[in-house]
């Protein structure tokens, strides 16, 4: 089961759908309704974290929960989550010098992890006004996708299995999506030699499940 914490955006829905439509089980939670301890109850495969409006100080559970779940459960953030990844780790997010919102860009990337046969560089829809200095990211975060300004699209951590997007997979205009997505639940599972690595599942309220695609309320 994978556990989504909505920050209160609708695109959310977007990617509940696009990981429906991969034949994946979703749960979704808004990011006030459970705590760690009930996140870890539920013992999700994965974390993911959902783009929204605000900043990361105001994405309720999700930097308490980045810090919490670290080297624990596998976590992907989109747009804000993302942008929480960054913040919990020490980094700042700032002011954009443009506003992206429904824009496309090129992505440049590493061609590691998440980024394996994905096109070099990939159109990438963005809907973001804030973005990671990258002056200020931590060394255990490395930048594994940048716009050719070299703005920050992606980041890894360097010892967990974590990831960042400040683009939208979800997105019809993105390209790879579904490539990218694919390519992080394969690590997860041990499908890549990316994937081999020393995360157990942790031991979580019910919320939205979406099971092949169909979403029942289950509250």
């Amino acid at each position: 089961m994978l556990l989504l914490i909505d920050n209160y955006d609708s695109f959310t829905y977007n990617l509940v759908q696009y990981l429906g439509e991969m034949g994946e089980d979703v749960r979704v939670f808004r990011n006030d309704a459970l705590n760690c301890s009930q996140i870890a109850a539920l013992r999700p495969e994965v974390l993911l974290l959902s783009p929204g409006p605000c900043t990361p100080d105001e994405a309720g559970i999700c930097l308490e929960a980045v810090r919490f779940f670290q080297g624990r459960i596998p976590i992907l953030g989109v747009c804000l989550g993302h942008q929480v990844i960054g913040q919990a780790f020490g980094g700042e997010v700032v002011r954009a010098e443009r506003l992206m919102h429904g824009k496309t860009s090129l992505v440049y990337h590493d061609g590691r992890t998440i980024y394996k046969n994905m096109p070099n560089p990939f159109v990438a829809t963005r809907y973001h006004s804030l973005i990671l200095k990258r002056e200020t990211l931590p060394p255990c975060l490395e930048i594994s996708a940048e716009t050719e300004k070299g703005e920050i699209m992606g980041v890894r951590h360097r010892e967990f299995q974590i990831e960042g997007v400040q683009y939208h997979p979800e997105s019809i205009l993105t390209e790879g999506g579904k490539t990218l997505l694919h390519n992080f639940l394969n690590i997860v599972r041990g499908k890549t030699p990316a994937g081999k690595s020393k995360f157990t599942r942790t031991p979580g309220k019910k919320g939205i499940v979406v099971s092949r695609g169909v979403a029942n309320l289950d509250y």
